[in-house]
């Protein structure tokens, strides 16, 4: 095959890196907004992300993929251009949250951690998006989609396929 090319930066996002460096007090502080700029530009954090960012901070790889792991905001494998965050905490729960997950898995055809046959989207579970007084909350790419309704959650996947 042909050889994997490391992992780099986008000029601009290399003179944002280096920004970064001068805002947080330790390289370790640097990790999380460094991955979430890698995450921008490659869609998810690959092994080579991973191998990129250590380098850059001089941290393990091992601490790294800690930090990738932990956050739910970090996609381990490609996802699709539209990711819709379910939140499962208790208080979603308690005011639906598994219906709307429910209805997402059976409307787009997927569980949870899945992406679609059409490769649009990818169903992803987050432990909160700290929105509990007006839940059910489901994040789509950047936006947050509040007081979930059934009809609401479908005229907004009818919206993104239309895209």
């Amino acid at each position: 095959g042909a050889p994997i090319m490391p992992f780099q930066l986008t000029p601009e996002r290399e003179k944002h890196a280096d920004e970064l460096f001068t805002r947080y007090p330790t390289k370790r502080a640097v990790c999380i907004p460094l991955l979430h700029l890698c995450q921008e530009q490659n869609g998810w954090v690959s092994d080579d992300v991973v191998e990129y960012v250590a380098t850059r901070l001089g941290l393990s790889t091992a601490q790294v993929k800690g930090v990738v792991t932990f956050y739910t905001s970090f996609h381990q494998r490609p996802v699709a251009p539209n990711v819709v965050w379910v939140c499962r905490t208790l208080s979603c729960e308690l005011m639906g949250g598994k219906v709307i997950q429910e209805h997402l898995e059976k409307r787009l055809g997927v569980r949870c951690g899945q992406t679609t046959k059409d490769g649009r989207f990818t169903l992803s579970k987050v432990e909160c998006l700290a929105s509990c007084g007006t839940g059910p909350v489901v994040q789509v790419n950047d936006d947050y989609v509040e007081n979930l309704t059934i009809e609401k959650l479908d005229q907004l996947i009818d919206r993104l396929e239309k895209r």
